[in-house]
């Protein structure tokens, strides 16, 4: 069993709500707002450690100086994750997933498992090879979605969208080289949605697995959005789409 660091006021406090059995212990700063008191308070309700500890040893701990005067120790549970294989088991009409194609910025891993959590997805899939990891910068990032939105990691992705598939989802892609929009469909069907890696996009044979590639529209000067954001402009449609036709 490995350990790891969270740190962050947010993922914090919702990585003790959610998971205390694997929490070590606590380290905090001398400084106490309320919002940190809080954080002891839960800490300690759950008879974990809590120990004060320097800002400066909290900044190495956390490889960041923006932990808010929290990080916490944590073990990190080998098969924790979901197999794609569970995740297939458990499919239905409602079912979301967001596929990431090599997304390697921790920062926009995180930031897509923040706008899944909001969106409801079911689950994030990962290539093991050419992704940014699961880790303290992802958790404080994603502010409790790492915690609560399952993350899949793949061995192949090509071989995963066709199982996928076969299962019953329909793969949309999205792709500045689509000719239909995100807007143009109405998701009534298990979704999953492909977002290529950050500069270089939807991988060739990626893209051919896929039965649809979708855009958005770009009225300025820009050609494209960064991919965590128009991660969550794509999930929101999809999201919006499925409430209006439950109305319809």
């Amino acid at each position: 069993m490995s350990q790891s660091y969270v740190y962050g006021l947010h993922a914090v406090e919702k990585f003790v709500q959610k998971t205390p059995q694997q929490v070590v212990e606590l380290f905090v700063s001398e400084g106490r707002n309320p919002r940190l008191l809080s954080v002891i308070g839960q800490t300690l309700k759950a008879q974990i450690p809590v120990h004060t500890v320097e800002r400066d040893e909290l900044s190495k701990r956390a490889g960041s100086e923006k932990h808010q005067g929290c990080v916490l120790l944590i073990n990190v549970v080998a098969g924790q994750q979901k197999s794609l294989e569970q995740c297939l088991s458990e499919l239905n009409r409602e079912s979301l997933f967001l596929v990431l194609d090599g997304v390697q910025d921790p920062h926009n891993l995180g930031a897509c498992l923040r706008s899944a959590d909001a969106t409801g997805v079911d689950a994030v899939i990962i290539p093991k090879d050419r992704s940014a990891k699961l880790n303290a910068t992802v958790r404080k990032v994603a502010a409790g979605g790492a915690e609560s939105v399952a993350l899949v990691e793949i061995t192949n992705l090509v071989r995963s969208l066709k199982a996928m598939k076969q299962a019953g989802v329909w793969i949309y892609g999205a792709s500045g080289d689509a000719h239909e929009t995100i807007y143009d469909f109405d998701y009534q069907t298990p979704v999953a949605l492909v977002m290529g890696a950050e500069g270089d996009g939807l991988r060739r044979l990626t893209a051919e697995q896929c039965d649809q590639l979708v855009k958005l529209p770009m009225k300025g000067a820009v050609e494209s959005l960064n991919v965590s954001v128009a991660a969550g402009v794509c999930l929101y449609e999809i999201l919006r789409s499925r409430m209006a036709c439950s109305k319809a």
